[in-house]
């Protein structure tokens, strides 16, 4: 028998407020929420220091030419390793793929990145997965930035660039996809547009359409 709890997934870019809008869906529909407590949780399970994986928490580093030139993407089933180099980008993956897994089957939830869509989508026992992309205009996630780190305009700028580019390795590292192709989503949503209150809503309206909610 299949696993029917509801498991949201939101990959976001940042500035957009996909981290708000998952943590108003979690509060609203009663799911856990899962962020970087993925990371917390991750240590616990491997006896691996929590820095370990915050430092290499959506990042691909200079990996990626490394898996690029192999043609290969994370075996997200793969059993992670308790010896050797346990600290390496595709064990600790495996760590929190596993960490993840076993949060989706206990109960319903959101998480928040690190290709959790992907790993999750793998995963035939799911059944009510629904993957969230959301993003909005460069002007308003430069605007949000400048307000919520208390930053110029310039290192907003700077610092949406550097933290895009690690997502967008990170995804492609491990799941060999582009992280904006907006075929790994269910439902892409701009938040210029709608606001993160609106798309809250429009989220939860779209679970009930998919028939996993009344």
């Amino acid at each position: 028998m299949g696993n029917k709890n509801l498991i949201i997934t939101i990959e976001r870019e940042y500035g957009s407020g996909g981290r708000i809008v998952g943590r108003k869906l979690a509060e609203e529909l009663g799911l856990h929420f899962y962020d970087d407590e993925i990371l917390k949780l991750a240590s616990e399970k491997s006896a691996v220091g929590e820095e370990f994986f915050r430092l290499a928490d959506e990042k691909a580093g200079n990996n990626l030419l490394h898996r690029l030139a192999g043609a290969k993407k994370a075996d997200v089933f793969g059993k992670p390793s308790l010896k050797g180099d346990v600290t390496s980008p595709d064990n600790l993956f495996k760590f929190q793929a596993m960490v993840m897994r076993e949060l989706a089957e206990q109960e319903p939830c959101v998480f928040v990145g690190r290709a959790a869509g992907y790993v999750l989508d793998q995963d035939e026992e799911i059944e009510n997965l629904v993957r969230i992309f959301v993003y909005a205009d460069r002007v308003r996630r430069v605007q949000r930035v400048m307000e919520v780190d208390c930053i110029s305009e310039e290192r907003a700028k700077k610092r949406i660039r550097k933290i895009e580019n690690e997502r967008k390795n990170y995804y492609k590292y491990f799941t060999g996809n582009d992280w904006k192709n907006m075929k790994n989503y269910d439902l892409p949503i701009n938040t210029t547009r709608l606001g993160l209150d609106e798309t809250a809503e429009l989220i939860k309206e779209y679970v009930k359409l998919r028939g996993y909610m009344k």
